[in-house]
């Protein structure tokens, strides 16, 4: 049959629909477009002040991801990592409400998750029991603010986005990871990117100093810099919120590494993570956070009653003689002295201190089953309780400050979360078989130990980023087993 030869105006609009309807733009053309768009954009931008230029340039760019997080679940987790990462760094250069912008991707991906529920509608990525005692958890912290014992409704609504709100970030996970071991993995690596990438600034902070602007923001305020400043060290926070943080992240992520480089990783991730081990182990010897030191061969011993291996015993046994060596030689350096420190709790000051704030407060939380409200203690109950004996209490510890702003009810619910979580991980590694999927169950169930370990002398999940990246390892803790061909429930 013959065919009559196209027209070059049939051919020039074949050539564009083939590139725009078809192909998305993803070609040279697509670059192209972009590119003179530019050029336009930019000079728009130039005519306006630059608060209003930067204003309308984050909107540009902000809205398409805005609507990204809205579809896609895993590039929603991936932005809330980079936001809480932001959130605490950017805090010491501006005084802009940035953390708002965690809650909003937070909100805008439920959301998304709830839209596509009314096609789906598969709600299985809820039917565990984790996912049944953090609702439990979810719900008794709304419930907190019918507290009659509250003082303030302010106090509560800053409260509970760090310790429940934030938590929804665990369901977003277990929607995302699902049916997407491809994401999952993509997150895990994006996590051990970001500490890496942590470590590697915290020494560049030691070794080059801080920038002005950290300098600023840490002799701005006495209590800051006393924080920072001890035994003629300044500690090293990197880009968290303060050293404490950000010496149990190095301790965890490092004991992933560890997790990670004895399970069945290639030669070149090997070299990576004995990398990630080095560096991170380094940096946190300079944050002077002894619950860092101490959780490093706590997470080790769990690792080896968990996996069984008796490489790892033999390894953890050596080197905790040479531990045991280092805490008993004497030395001058503040570093060495803070990290001997940590393993003579009778010797030090600061913990019997703690345990005397803790018998002091005991009678108050056994006579108020739902404590004094959430935000009575610390900076915001500083600020909107100031006359309150709650807002001066150090509670320090996660689970003191949750029997005093939550009471007994609340301190047994936050211990039943943390066995819950162990279980989950516990449960899920002796019944897949798959030796990847093993070892990264392993290296979680070790990160949150460590956490739970830590929980008791400082406030260790509840600040940015672990906050975030403790709920993403949850959703991997009940999805990743779906991976699994040879998994069994018996």
């Amino acid at each position: 049959m013959f065919t009559p030869p196209q027209k070059p105006w049939q051919k020039a609009a074949d050539w564009a629909k083939r590139r725009i309807w078809v192909q998305k733009l993803n070609n040279p053309l697509g670059i192209a477009l972009l590119l003179l768009l530019t050029l336009p954009l930019s000079w728009v931008l130039s005519k306006f002040d630059l608060k209003i230029s930067a204003l309308l340039f984050g909107g540009l760019v902000g809205l398409p991801l805005i609507f990204l997080c809205l579809i896609h679940s895993v590039t929603a987790l991936g932005m809330m990592l980079f936001t809480a990462v932001l959130v605490v760094f950017g805090a010491k250069f501006t005084g802009a409400p940035i953390g708002t912008l965690l809650d909003l991707l937070i909100l805008v991906s439920a959301t998304g998750i709830l839209l596509r529920q009314i096609r789906e509608r598969d709600f299985s990525f809820l039917k565990t029991p984790l996912s049944y005692m953090v609702m439990v958890w979810l719900y008794y912290n709304v419930l907190q603010v019918l507290n009659p014992g509250a003082e303030s409704k302010m106090a509560w609504l800053y409260t509970v986005r760090s310790v429940a709100i934030q938590q929804i970030v665990f369901f977003i996970g277990a929607y995302a990871f699902k049916d997407n071991l491809k994401g999952l993995l993509f997150l895990l690596k994006f996590i051990l990117a970001i500490c890496f990438l942590g470590a590697i600034y915290g020494l560049k902070q030691q070794y080059l100093g801080f920038s002005a602007a950290e300098e600023a923001w840490i002799y701005a305020d006495p209590k800051r810099f006393e924080l920072y400043y001890q035994w003629n060290m300044m500690r090293i926070p990197s880009y968290c919120y303060d050293p404490t943080t950000f010496g149990i992240l190095m301790a965890c992520f490092a004991m992933m590494c560890v997790a990670l480089f004895i399970g069945p990783t290639k030669p070149f991730q090997k070299i990576l993570l004995g990398l990630g081990f080095i560096t991170a182990m380094w940096v946190m010897g300079y944050t002077g956070t002894r619950t860092a030191f101490v959780l490093v061969p706590v997470g080790a011993v769990f690792y080896a009653a968990m996996t069984l291996n008796r490489k790892v015993f033999i390894a953890a046994l050596f080197f905790g003689l040479l531990g045991t060596a280092f805490v008993l030689k004497s030395s001058s350096s503040g570093v060495v002295y803070r990290i001997q420190s940590a393993f003579k709790p009778k010797e030090d000051d600061s913990m019997n201190l703690r345990l005397a704030n803790q018998k002091k407060i005991q009678p108050y939380i056994q006579s108020h089953p739902m404590g004094g409200g959430l935000g009575s203690c610390g900076v915001w109950g500083e600020r909107f309780n100031p006359d309150s004996e709650l807002s001066h209490f150090p509670h320090d510890s996660s689970f003191v400050r949750m029997g005093v702003e939550l009471g007994w009810i609340g301190l047994f619910l936050y211990t039943l979360l943390h066995y819950f979580v162990l279980r989950t991980g516990l449960y899920y590694f002796v019944r897949c078989q798959d030796p990847m999927i093993k070892t990264i169950y392993a290296g979680i169930s070790t990160w949150c130990f460590m956490l739970a370990v830590a929980c008791y002398a400082q406030e260790a999940i509840l600040q940015l980023p672990m906050n975030v990246i403790y709920n993403i390892f949850l959703g991997i803790l009940v999805s990743l087993k779906r991976f699994d061909p040879t998994y069994s429930q018996t």
